[in-house]
């Protein structure tokens, strides 16, 4: 155990027993919707989440302001989250913030100072804080904000009065919540089809015209991705109006999955609803409520549709990912790919071994099979960055080569673009880089995978604050996909803007991913020695080195080629502080001295 200066937010929502009464199901969904779209808050404000509760959580950040500020940021977004949602559905928080020691064990942190935020926490106004006037006093003159001066209060198992200070967040611009609750469930069958069935309209007959056009549109965003197969209107259509079982619809069309759903208008307001089906087992894989205003109703029926098609195109694939093998007319090949895409979604260094297997079969057996060679290309860049082996100058030129194929054998792939640019950026090539994550985004604007590598092509080029913005909007969408690491680059452009406390959080984020993940470990022992924290540093030092005994800063840095010169050397100097060897001949001169001097 320790002993640590930490500040400590506690959060619960306000209400949630009634909500679980009326719909527990949505009520849940809804949580999990709204943590999830605050967590790159937390972590972009240099905080971790100690634990989840059933209806809240428990934060920790270095800094008072960083929590504070993070706290006024939370309650911005749900304030335009809840916006249009009506009262008895608006999800609140009560956010409760106190600074002082607090011991920490593992992961947990107790200790009298963790019990006042708690306190804390039950005073506040549901969609706003209470902060400690301690807290307060050393946050304040950072703050934008006014506080409210809420007095004393006097708190159960807590000797002394507490000063509190209150805040509640103005109008903000209207967001309504994506009611977001995944599983990723095997199928029975193999090569995905995809049936889109027409929304049904629950409101007046002159709004059929909205349910058919979602429809339409969430059809088309689906059929750009090249995973799987999506059926045309007029395969779904002709069960409009019919009631069929979707067990018996999918069978009479062929499909492994169907998506339904419903729009019902009330006056300027639109709700939509919609779900991912498995209709052989009923198996729900996905569900997912989009509260609207009408406004411009072209701009917010194509925002519901990249809502809906991002998170359906995401559980497709993982779900045929886990999926049993399925006859096949192509069985080899795409079964092979299949397999390999279950081991890639475990991300272990053996697993990653046996999926470069598995792909290179698939590939043999099926030279077009252009998602083999991008995925190929993924993993040989990755094993690299993961310094899992070494980047030698052929594994480069397999990379580049595969994920070339891969545009060449389906250029409508949103996804070999990005490849294509992730590859080009790693090497150096700019302009290059840039050009593909836009073809990719061109081809695709619902991919949301496509939007975050054109954040690596601005990261690479020094414009970091563009890259933030892209890969936070990537994670909070989805920080599950392994084909991305936005928590490890989050960390490096936080590095580079001087956010040092930020850098360690979206480290710490991707070392639960992957706890061995070598540049996080690295930037990790970097941000600490620009932190000045030395011996922390030192340790960070020590793990990076014992996972991966040769690494040197000199051999580290071959493998960035980033423009800013200025970037480099920062790294570069981050690295030495934290006593990273600078090459070998460091090792053996070091070695030489020692025995010289014993």
């Amino acid at each position: 155990m320790e002993r640590r200066l930490a500040a400590i937010v506690c959060a619960d929502v306000a209400g949630y027993s009634r909500m679980m009464g009326s719909d527990e199901a949505g009520t849940h969904a809804a949580f999990k919707a709204h943590r999830a779209a605050i967590h790159p808050i937390i972590l972009n404000h240099g905080g971790r989440v100690v634990k989840n509760t059933g209806d809240g959580f428990l934060l920790e950040f270095a800094s008072i302001v960083g929590a504070t500020e993070a706290a006024i940021a939370m309650q911005t977004l749900m304030a335009e989250r809840n916006h249009h949602l009506p009262a008895d559905r608006a999800m609140q928080f009560r956010l409760g913030i106190h600074m002082g020691d607090v011991i920490a064990d593992e992961d947990e942190v107790f200790g009298d100072d963790v019990n006042i935020a708690v306190r804390l926490e039950s005073v506040a106004s549901p969609g706003g804080f209470a902060i400690s006037a301690k807290a307060y006093r050393e946050a304040s003159k950072h703050l934008a904000v006014p506080l409210t001066d809420a007095g004393d209060h006097r708190f159960k198992n807590i000797k002394d009065a507490v000063g509190v200070f209150t805040w509640m967040p103005e109008g903000a611009p209207a967001l309504a919540p994506e009611l977001r609750e995944a599983s990723a469930l095997s199928q029975q069958y193999r090569t995905a089809i995809v049936g889109v069935l027409p929304f049904t309209n629950l409101s007046d007959a002159q709004d059929e015209y909205f349910s058919d056009g979602l429809t339409e549109d969430l059809i088309h965003a689906l059929s750009l991705q090249s995973f799987y197969r999506v059926l045309s209107r007029n395969s779904t259509f002709a069960f409009k109006g019919k009631n069929v079982s979707t067990r018996l619809i999918a069978r009479e069309i062929d499909a492994s999955y169907l998506i339904q759903g419903s729009v019902r208008r009330a006056g300027a307001k639109i709700r939509v609803t919609a779900e991912l089906i498995a209709p052989e087992t009923g198996e729900q894989l996905w569900t997912g409520r989009y509260d609207r205003d009408i406004g411009d109703l072209f701009a917010m029926q194509d925002e519901i549709t990249t809502n809906l098609s991002a998170a359906i195109a995401t559980e497709i694939v993982r779900a045929e990912a886990s999926a049993p093998a399925r006859l096949s007319t192509d069985v080899s090949a795409w079964d092979r790919f299949l397999k390999g895409l279950s081991h890639y979604y475990r991300q272990t260094k053996e697993d990653l071994a046996a999926a470069i297997d598995l792909f290179r079969e698939a590939i043999r057996l099926d030279p077009k099979l252009s998602i083999a060679h991008a995925y190929l290309a993924t993993i040989q860049i990755q094993s690299i960055q993961f310094g899992w082996v070494k980047g030698t100058r052929e594994m480069w030129a397999e990379a580049m080569h595969l994920a070339e194929t891969s545009v060449r054998l389906d250029p409508r792939s949103s996804f070999a673009f990005s490849i294509l640019s992730w590859a080009h950026g790693m090497e150096g090539h700019y302009e290059a880089a840039m050009d593909a994550a836009k073809r990719a985004v061109a081809l695709n604007p619902y991919d949301n995978g496509a939007r975050g590598v054109l954040g690596i092509c601005h990261f690479i080029i020094g414009e970091h604050r563009e890259a933030i913005e892209l890969f936070s909007m990537a994670s909070q969408r989805d920080n599950s996909d392994p084909r991305y690491q936005w928590a490890a680059l989050n960390a490096f452009s936080h590095y580079l803007l001087r956010q040092y406390d930020a850098t360690l959080s979206w480290a710490r984020e991707q070392l639960y991913i992957n706890p061995n993940h070598m540049q996080a470990l690295a930037i990790r022992a970097a941000a600490l020695a620009q932190l000045g924290r030395s011996s922390e540093a030192a340790e960070a030092t020590s793990v990076l080195m014992g996972n991966y005994p040769t690494l040197n800063v000199d051999r580290h840095l071959r493998n960035f080629h980033w423009k800013r010169p200025e970037d480099i050397a920062h790294y570069r100097e981050g690295l030495l502080k934290a006593g990273v060897p600078l090459g070998k001949l460091t090792l053996v001169q070091g070695q030489l001295k020692r025995a010289a001097e014993s």
